[in-house]
């Protein structure tokens, strides 16, 4: 069956929809994809649909096309996400389309995603930790709320913030891990004030590494660390919240980056050397805790 007629058959049939956005949630968000895989099929699909869809907006931002084409490019996933259809023959789209329509997603929460893509195109840099958090609520606690409603909530009002706080912290998590990578592709994520306080630039030499002095990186990475911690601390009371499986699902995911984050506390001279990740035993280990019940 060709691509137009898969296209066509997702249309009329969510279960064919859903099965594209689960393969592309397993293959390019697999951090979160161990998590996910403990949810009931129906919250499984679901958040699977919301993954593929902020994947295709990241993807755009973090993609080979020029500036323009970028912004022309988020702004028509904007468009495809007002006008929302389980009758589209884009699989990714019906599959959100539907399960918005199942869980109440808060879909303007991919506006702020598409509106932290562009300032990532735009160059955007943060003068204060302040303007940083408002980054970070709109390129992950928007998936945050997002989540909330998949998972299912008693009092999404009051737990929405707290959602939101989860995000913000693996977003911090991702900015330490990525902050060499990130300098090498010209971003710049850590506020300008706070690297001025450390006494550090972050420029580099014509290797490719950092020419500050290391123990003031070292300092300044501690800092940005110890400052992730108390997010997750303000995060993970999202956990009694929710149902037994959905607290699986949340706290395999949080997990992963929250142990991610400890080792490069533990280790931070790693992060000016290139980016740290988990071998995938440790991830099926923390999922499994998890399962069990552990906190991350």
């Amino acid at each position: 069956m060709g691509t137009a007629a898969v296209h066509r058959w997702c249309a009329v049939n969510p279960a064919a929809a859903y099965a594209v956005c689960e393969r592309v949630t397993r293959q390019q968000a697999r951090n979160f994809s161990y998590g996910i895989r403990l949810l009931p099929a129906p919250q499984r699909r679901a958040l699977s649909a919301v993954y593929a869809f902020a994947r295709r907006i990241d993807d755009i931002g973090d993609g080979e096309l020029d500036p323009e084409a970028k912004l022309g490019a988020l702004e028509q996933a904007r468009e495809e996400l007002h006008a929302l259809s389980t009758a589209s023959e884009d699989p990714v789209l019906a599959g959100l389309a539907h399960a918005a329509g199942r869980f109440d997603l808060p879909l303007g929460a991919f506006d702020e995603l598409i509106d932290g893509c562009r300032a990532d195109v735009l160059g955007t840099s943060y003068e204060t930790f302040e303007e940083l958090h408002h980054y970070c609520r709109c390129v992950a606690g928007s998936i945050g709320r997002l989540s909330l409603a998949v998972f299912g909530s008693a009092d999404r009002a009051r737990d929405e913030p707290i959602a939101d706080d989860l995000g913000i912290a693996l977003q911090l998590t991702n900015i330490l891990r990525d902050v060499l990578e990130d300098r090498r592709n010209g971003r710049i994520y850590l506020p300008a004030a706070e690297l001025g306080r450390f006494g550090c630039t972050l420029e580099l030499d014509d290797s490719g590494a950092l020419t500050d002095s290391e123990d003031r990186l070292v300092a300044l990475l501690e800092y940005q660390a110890a400052r992730a911690e108390e997010w997750y601390a303000r995060g993970l009371q999202l956990l009694p919240a929710l149902d037994p499986r959905s607290r699986a699902c949340c706290a395999a995911m949080t997990g992963i980056y929250h142990r991610l984050l400890r080792r490069m506390t533990l280790r931070p001279r790693l992060v000016l050397r290139g980016r740290t990740s988990l071998p995938d035993w440790e991830k099926l280990a923390v999922a499994a805790r998890a399962l069990a019940g552990a906190t991350p």
